[in-house]
């Protein structure tokens, strides 16, 4: 192991030049990094460098004469007071006087700080009287939490010490007072995380689970204990030594991966990034292929954080009966033989009843489920079982009581409410089940999903137990219609718990796990055909998003070919709640109203084919005839003669009538019949939100340009393109609808259209679009998605249907259609679809004879494609 430096080594005795002691610094910071790199220890580390500083500090002190005004102070405070720096972290300091200092005195403290600066030292500074510190201590909990962790660096000791007794008395921030601040603090701290450890891109100190959560016991059992340490906290008796160096051990591997962070970047943070999550495990050591060792270190890191987590919540109880109760035992309320209420937390009656029987653990889970009032688990009752989880010879779901109740679990209303997320917060779900043990930190490496597997598994059953409550019927309309009338929920419920149970394996995981999830309901008593419902939930969860958001599902064929495969309405019923509960859970900006309407049209499209039967396919002359009629009719009444629309409508191809509503139709027809000048663009928007977006129709002399000069322009306008329909008329004129959202995922607000609709007027008039290049998200440059180019068989064999997978650019869109049009190639329809980092995108193209491309023309695609978007990353 290499010495660390000790501060007084390091700095130079030389006279104190800012080009000196900034080489210095840099020295000093690159040297601890080697250090870091041989394994010295974190712990020297971090205290080597807090006592550079305050050699460095004590020499400036000195140097600007501040010695010599007798009544001043320099005192660290916060993380700094607590003798702790990382790399980047703020050196926090206050310089403390009994009196306003005078004018002289203001300058050279101004000289000093402005010194500090220049060394490029991250300085959080503070200038004040005993009186000022103590009152806006007083109204500030974050500064009178500093100043509990104060620490003399050097100048007048008296002050110091009348700064100690104020903060130490009574009167200033009576404990029951400051554990109720820092419980509140922690909370609402907690839920910008969504309240919980398993974020994608988690942040070291503020995560639950993460430092803070250790800072936040430091700070309760100093005010209220005078306990200065972990150490001196345990000899209260609320930690046992085992669970002292557990904490240390938690604490130490936190500011191994924080020491890490800090040395990879140039300013301050401590959020663990997609971009510096490799770089970071490999300072750490891990090694593997691709991904392999940041997906180790996340698990790691993630248990560390689940057992910071846990130690929080247990002591935090501990300390609320010890401050608020002031030690009295509130009488316990009997639950049955193994189980009492005390307070609004349960508690096990036995001290060693997990251990002499595991499956009581899964009885006090059932208890959970069924009574409103229980709200935790007691911490004598925690400590156990998180010894009776360590010391499991075998999982739970091998012992058949376990199996039994696990089951009444499934089928019993209230466990996706109220005990799924404490199963999962504790360690019974891994502990129950071996394939979920695997999971657990189980990385995503995408900017679609926001949480690790197990998370997303977790929030999943947690949606799922939404769609039975009538206050989210407008946002889930047909789930909350659907989910109370499934007979047997618990289909749904094994569904989801295993639905992505088999990612990180390796292999398809939805097959893998619709294997697990067979097997598993087999062993657990339900019948065959239960099992294989099961199975082909988790076989084909994805399915239906899948068909709604990537095929053209105003296509009868398309919509036929998911019914084959449906089958009948209970299935679809089943599906369409887990589909919808899926896109929420993976990340909860994702679900948008243009979402819904397609997972909703898709849903009634399948239901009606399914109730006319899968052997009577729609009559499309039947619902072109009925479009024209209504659309007609809506015309006539505005004015129009027959002869009028007729002589428009024979312009327009069958396949435009079957593809639009009549409300579309006499929309489009209205507007062109009015225009004036043919060779002009007529741009239209709709006013209302259509399938929750805005709707652009374009209507213009076709040209081969046409599409990527649109997607262009609205790019431009910072609008997203969803879904297109691409249109000729039979004389030569582009009747196309394009489905565009704003950046917030909702229509376009109507005091944009104008600006819209003359950006494409414009752009179309001279076919040029003046395409300003964006920078790609920073995200972005740190994923490698290959641009892949797939040709879809159809049953026809009159259009050429193509998938796109490649990096979501900006500007994607507009070089595939420029593609388009360099190979002529022309498009029919796209939907368009962006999943985190990627685009998936679909595509139907006709040659430029109005046919499916042929073997060469595709080829010839796929490398025209492939090379320009590969040139533009």
């Amino acid at each position: 192991m290499t010495d660390t430096f000790s501060a007084k080594e390091q700095l130079s005795p030389e006279p104190l030049s800012q080009e000196a002691l900034r080489s210095e610094l840099e020295q000093f910071t690159e040297q601890q990094k080697q250090q870091f790199a041989n394994r010295t220890p974190v712990t020297e580390l971090v205290e080597a460098r807090a006592g550079f500083i305050d050699t460095l500090l004590q020499r400036l002190w000195q140097h600007f004469g501040l010695d010599k005004h007798n009544e001043l102070a320099l005192i660290a405070v916060g993380g700094y007071g607590r003798g702790e720096l990382h790399p980047l972290s703020d050196v926090d300091i206050l310089l403390l006087s009994d009196q306003p200092l005078d004018e002289p005195t203001g300058k050279t403290v101004s000289e000093f700080l402005t010194f500090l600066w220049d060394l490029k030292l991250e300085v959080g500074h503070s200038v004040r009287t005993l009186n000022d510190c103590l009152e806006i201590g007083l109204e500030d909990l974050t500064v009178a939490t500093n100043l509990q962790e104060s620490r003399l660096l050097c100048g007048n000791p008296d002050t110091f010490q009348c700064l100690e007794e104020q903060v130490n008395s009574g009167k200033f921030w009576p404990s029951e007072e400051f554990y109720r601040a820092k419980l509140e603090e922690q909370k609402v701290r907690h839920a910008r995380y969504h309240d919980t450890t398993y974020n994608l891109e988690p942040d070291i100190k503020s995560s639950p689970g993460g430092l803070r959560d250790i800072h936040t016991l430091s700070w309760v059992a100093r005010r209220h204990f005078g306990a200065t340490s972990l150490l001196e906290m345990s000899r209260f008796g609320f930690l046992t030594d085992a669970e002292y160096r557990e904490l240390v051990e938690c604490q130490d591997s936190l500011w191994r991966i924080r020491f890490a962070l800090h040395s990879e970047l140039r300013r301050y943070d401590n959020r663990l990034t997609f971009e510096h999550q490799a770089s970071v495990a490999e300072k750490l050591g891990y090694t593997g292929e691709g991904n392999r060792p940041v997906e180790m270190m996340m698990k790691e890191f993630y248990r560390t954080l689940r057992r910071v987590s846990e130690l929080n919540k247990m002591l935090l109880q501990l300390f609320d009966q010890a401050i608020l109760n002031k030690g009295q035992v509130t009488e316990a309320v009997p639950l049955d033989d193994d189980f009492q209420l005390r307070g609004h937390l349960i508690e096990a009656t036995k001290p060693a009843l997990f251990q002499a029987r595991p499956e009581t653990i899964l009885d006090m889970c059932l208890h959970v489920a069924r009574n409103s009032e229980i709200e935790g688990i007691a911490a004598p009752t925690l400590r156990q079982l998180r010894t009776a989880r360590r010391r499991l010879n075998r999982f739970l779901v091998d012992i058949p009581e376990a199996r039994e109740k696990f089951m009444e679990l499934v089928r019993e209303p209230n466990a996706l409410q109220r005990a799924f997320r404490l199963m999962h917060r504790h360690g019974v779900l891994s502990a129950y089940l071996p394939q979920w043990s695997q999971i657990v930190g189980q990385m995503q490496f995408d900017l679609f999903h926001v949480y690790t597997v197990d998370e997303h598994s977790v929030r999943l059953l947690k949606n799922l137990n939404k769609f039975s409550d009538p206050d989210n019927r407008q946002r889930h309309p047909i789930c909350c219609e659907v989910y109370p009338r499934i007979a047997k929920k618990e289909i749904l419920i094994l569904a989801a718990i295993f639905h992505d149970i088999a990612k990180g394996r390796g292999g398809d995981h939805s097959e893998l796990g619709g294997v697990d999830a067979y097997e598993f309901c087999i062993q657990h008593g339900l019948s065959r055909p239960e099992a294989n419902l099961v199975k082909w939930l988790v076989n084909k969860h994805l399915l239906m998003s899948v068909t709604a958001q990537r095929r053209d599902i105003y296509d009868p064929e398309v919509v036929t070919d998911f019914a084959m495969q449906v089958r009948d309405e209970e299935r679809l019923d089943y599906l369409i709640c887990l589909t919808v509960a899926d896109i929420c859970a993976t990340n909860q900006e994702l679900w948008n109203s243009w979402k819904r309407t397609l997972l909703a049209e898709l849903y009634y499209s399948t239901q009606k084919a399914l109730r006319r039967g899968l052997e009577n396919p729609p009559d499309v002359r039947e619902r072109i005839r009925h479009n024209q009629q209504m659309a007609s009719a809506i015309l006539r009444s505005h004015g129009f003669t027959p002869r009028e629309i007729e002589v428009l409508w024979q312009r327009f191809k069958a396949d435009y009538f079957l593809r639009h509503t009549h409300k579309q139709i006499a929309w489009h027809a209205e507007a062109i019949l009015k225009h004036e000048d043919h060779d002009k663009p007529l741009i239209l928007l709709s006013k209302k939100a259509t399938r929750g977006g805005t709707e652009v129709f374009v209507y213009s002399k076709d040209k081969a340009k046409l599409f990527a000069i649109v997607v262009s322009e609205l790019d431009k306008k910072n609008l997203s393109v969803h879904d297109a329909q691409i249109m000729n008329s039979k004389d030569g004129y582009a009747l196309d609808t394009f489905m565009v959202l704003d950046p917030t995922g909702k229509a376009l607000s109507e005091n944009r259209h104008n600006t819209v609709r003359r950006a494409l007027v414009s752009a179309l008039t001279h076919m040029k679009s003046e395409r300003k290049k964006k920078r790609a998200p920073r995200k972005l440059l740190h994923f490698n998605v290959k641009t892949k180019v797939d040709f879809l068989p159809t049953k026809t064999g009159k259009k050429t249907m193509m998938e796109l997978v490649a990096l979501d650019m900006p500007g994607l869109l507009a070089r595939v259609g420029s593609v388009f049009a360099r190979q002529k190639v022309s498009l029919q329809a796209a939907k368009i679809t962006t999943i985190g980092e990627r685009a998936e995108d679909f595509f139907i193209l006709v040659n430029e004879d109005g046919v499916q491309l042929s073997e060469e023309q595709q080829q010839q695609l796929k490398d025209a494609l492939i090379a320009r978007l590969d040139a533009a990353k």
